[in-house]
């Protein structure tokens, strides 16, 4: 705040090069640290007329403003000095000196004028100050002020009845103090006593010789008057160290002078304002010294209107910088990029798109027919526009980032062939899903994550379509040789069937052929036993016969030995009868 503000020592804010004006640069940066409103007061008054001390002490300090204390004056152009105000909380003092008019060394009246008006233009309270009293010579010395029409306009076309109307004046002209220094008379009009401020309305009233336009001038354009009588300060070589001097080695009226004057200054003067009552602050003082110098520099005049329409667009302008710039942070702020949805955005830009327009209309200044809140409002779209842009790309980033992360393991795998095998393909599919899952699965991808996914297994389907086509290659190559394979298993199988065959069939007739040599040796075991039967049979019978033959020669032996035997028993029976008979023939 500039309540801060500490400054030293003046500063030159109006540099006079040979009547060429420049706004200096550095009075500028003091000003724009100026935040609160500002009391200008701006003291004019001949060269060598002691207008420094009075400044000094409303400063409250000894020095500051060159006093000077030889004859050349120091002061070149207006210098300036900000402190805070000893009365007004938040406000700031605004101290103006300028160079002294009417400087033989100068010689140039054009110059003058234009110191005058000027401060009258950047001032509150305009001080003039002068030597002895106000007479014909003080009136006649003050025709800066009858020129003040020719050098300030307050419109920029004004009609002719605007031009001699002094009420516009009078609105925007400052206060008036006249200080008279050295002040040797008595303040009486015939014998009565009277105040300052009465002996110099009354001064305005003479209307005789060449002052009177100056006097109808003063009455015009100024119409809150006061008047300060200082006595001489101290006598002879001592005024040339009149800063050094302490109070009490000072005329003790003088003191008492200058502390009235320093109250009067501190309680009376007003801030400054613009024509729509408009507060001025120390920015706002440093442009109105830029335009209107520029408008002398130009050869122009300056305008009270034109300085207020420059503020306002410089005023309005900024307004709209800081309304966008605060449109800005709080985005950032207010927004992690990238959002899921447009919407989200837009959510967060209607809220900020407020709260600029507050912040504008909060700083800005005469915005005649909105213009400037309609151009911040066309600029805000376009913020809009590039965040909108931004968070399209911050998606686009992170998803482009997510996808190489999830993705390279895969892109490394098919790289390195992986997939280059019979069904192949379907693993490479299998894993890509997966691999998909785990992408939509990451959070705060935003608004292109669809897309940028699209546009990269796009950019992937050659590989896929290869990885399918050798896969589709070698699956029917796999498949031919499981054919041929099958086809030689089958053959193999078939020629071993076959072998078995032979081999069954081999055993078959080997089980045949031992049964037909069993079944023969059976047959012949058989035969033979038949045989063997049939002959014991024969031999049985045989015997049997051979025996009943033997039985049956024994009987017939034994019938033959019987009947040989009943034969002899005969013969012999015979015999023997024979014998008995013939007498025996045998004894």
């Amino acid at each position: 705040m500039a309540s801060d503000l500490s400054m030293p020592a003046p500063v030159c804010l109006i540099e006079n090069s040979n009547g060429q004006f420049m706004v200096n640069q550095e009075a500028l940066q003091v000003l724009t640290t100026v935040t609160q409103p500002v009391v200008v007061v701006a003291i004019v008054g001949l060269y060598r007329t002691g207008k420094s001390y009075l400044m000094n002490k409303l400063a409250g300090q000894k020095t500051g403003f060159s006093l000077g204390s030889t004859v050349q004056s120091h002061t070149k152009g207006i210098w300036m000095w900000c402190v805070p105000h000893p009365k007004k909380p938040n406000h700031t003092l605004v101290l103006l000196d300028t160079e002294g008019l009417g400087d033989v060394e100068k010689g140039d009246n054009k110059n003058d004028t234009w110191i005058f008006a000027l401060a009258v233009l950047l001032s509150s309270t305009f001080i003039y100050n002068s030597m002895g009293t106000i007479n014909q010579q003080a009136m006649d010395q003050l025709h800066y002020v009858t020129e003040l029409t020719d050098k300030i306009k307050t419109k920029s076309s004004p009609s002719t009845e605007q031009m001699n109307d002094s009420m516009e004046f009078a609105s925007l002209f400052p206060d008036f103090v006249w200080t008279v220094r050295d002040f040797l008379l008595e303040l009486e009009i015939d014998g009565q006593p009277i105040t300052s401020d009465q002996y110099l309305e009354n001064a305005l009233k003479l209307k005789k010789g060449s002052s009177e336009e100056a006097r109808m001038c003063i009455q015009k354009f100024f119409l809150k008057r006061k008047c300060f009588i200082f006595v001489p300060p101290a006598h002879g070589k001592k005024l040339k160290q009149l800063e050094e001097l302490h109070d009490d080695e000072l005329d003790d009226d003088f003191v008492e002078n200058t502390k009235h004057f320093c109250n009067y200054i501190f309680n009376e003067a007003k801030t400054k304002t613009l024509s729509e009552g408009s507060i001025v602050n120390g920015p706002r003082l440093g442009n109105l010294a830029l335009n209107y110098v520029e408008a002398i520099t130009s050869g122009d005049i300056p305008c009270m209107e034109n300085a207020v329409l420059a503020l306002a667009q410089l005023e309005n302008s900024a307004a709209v910088q800081r309304a966008l710039t605060y449109y800005e942070e709080v985005m950032r702020q207010k927004i992690q990029f990238p959002t899921e949805t447009t919407q989200e955005l837009l959510d967060v830009h209607i809220i900020c798109k407020k709260e600029a327009t507050q912040v504008f209309v909060k700083d800005s200044f005469k915005d005649e027919n909105q213009k400037f809140q309609m151009t911040l409002e066309v600029q805000l779209e376009a913020k809009l526009d590039d965040f909108r842009k931004q968070n399209e790309r911050e998606s686009l980033d992170r998803c482009t980032a997510l996808l190489q992360e999830i993705f390279s393991p895969l892109e490394e795998e098919v790289k390195l062939k992986v997939y280059s095998k019979p069904g192949g393909y379907g693993i490479f599919l299998q894993k890509k899903q997966e691999l998909i899952y785990k992408y939509y699965q990451q959070p705060r991808k935003g608004i292109q994550a669809d897309k940028t996914l699209e546009e990269y297994l796009k950019s992937k389907e050659t590989v896929a379509d290869a990885i399918n086509q050798t896969d589709k290659r070698l699956t029917a190559q796999k498949q031919e040789m499981e054919e041929q394979q099958r086809r030689a298993q089958a053959a193999a199988a078939a020629a071993r069937e076959l072998e078995m065959q032979q081999r069954r069939l081999e055993q078959i007739r080997l089980e045949n052929e031992r049964r037909q040599q069993e079944e023969v040796r059976q047959k012949e075991a058989d035969m033979e036993a038949q045989r063997r039967q049939i002959l014991a049979k024969q031999e049985r019978e045989q015997a049997r016969r051979l025996q009943e033959q033997a039985q049956l020669l024994q009987e017939q032996q034994r019938r033959a030995i019987a009947e040989q035997l009943l034969q002899i028993q005969n013969l012999q029976a015979q015999l023997h009868h024979h014998h008995s008979s013939h007498g025996c023939i045998i004894s």
